[in-house]
């Protein structure tokens, strides 16, 4: 029997759409741990350029992760699904999962190669306390866990804080929704012709050497599942280094 060649294309899409689902969500094993304590300060700032997580939106709800994780900072911005399992003697009973946004970098430490969970090319998860105590009792230190990534839902617009000098633009992209990892950045002003491509500096900061002092600043931001938004006149013409600025939509 032969399909009409509509038909065989759209099961074939619908085919490759079933399997990226399933890709995405599989579950990967992994061991987590906790830093700092239950006020959770020892987890602000950190290697994906994030301040206050309290006040960009993260909260506790985050983590530092293993350079096999990591990704040079790729990886930040990035939310994952996580379940202590096989260690009924510490993982809390039927505690569920927890979510988290990747914020920091757990280094690894080459002097004990047995001994530090950060090395690669394991999985690993330095989690807050808050965080850690809802899977596992802290005493427990470490614990075998399961993870998967997941899609992020965030409250409100993507936010741009923009940093540096007239002939140097650093831009923070925070509270990004969807797939959460930022893989590219294009920046347009008011007077500008087109858009000029920005590079990665450091985790979710984006730098561009152009003077766009006086011009009203939009965004095209790509995630890494490929979707891609324009944000129009994000900042206006007056607007100043040290602020953050309303995308006023999220993916």
């Amino acid at each position: 029997m032969k399909f009409p060649v509509v038909i065989l294309i759209f099961f074939i899409s619908f085919l490759g759409t079933i399997i990226t689902q399933t890709s995405a969500d599989q579950w990967h094993d992994a061991h987590a741990t906790f830093y700092g304590d239950m006020t959770g300060a020892e987890t602000m700032q950190g290697a994906c350029g994030y301040g206050d997580l309290f006040k960009q939106g993260y909260g506790l709800e985050t983590a530092a992760l293993s350079t096999a994780l990591f990704n040079n900072g790729g990886i930040c911005g990035a939310c994952f699904e996580i379940m202590c399992v096989n260690d009924p003697k510490w993982c809390i009973h039927n505690a569920g999962t927890i979510k988290i946004t990747a914020t920091n970098f757990c280094p690894p430490n080459y002097s004990k190669p047995h001994e530090n969970w950060c090395n690669p090319p394991q999985h690993h998860f330095d989690l807050s306390m808050p965080m850690f105590t809802k899977l596992a009792n802290y005493k427990a230190g470490i614990i075998p866990v399961k993870y998967r990534r997941i899609s992020c839902s965030k409250k409100g617009g993507i936010k741009f804080e923009i940093k540096g000098n007239p002939y140097w633009i650093l831009v923070l992209l925070y509270n990004v929704g969807g797939a959460g990892d930022v893989t590219n950045v294009k920046i347009r002003g008011s007077k500008t012709n087109g858009w000029l491509q920005m590079s990665r500096n450091w985790g979710q900061n984006w730098q561009i050497g152009s003077n766009l002092v006086g011009q009203s600043l939009s965004f095209k931001v790509t995630v890494s599942d490929g979707k891609t938004l324009e944000f129009d006149n994000v900042a206006a013409f007056n607007w100043q280094f040290g602020n953050s600025y309303d995308g006023k939509f999220n993916f």
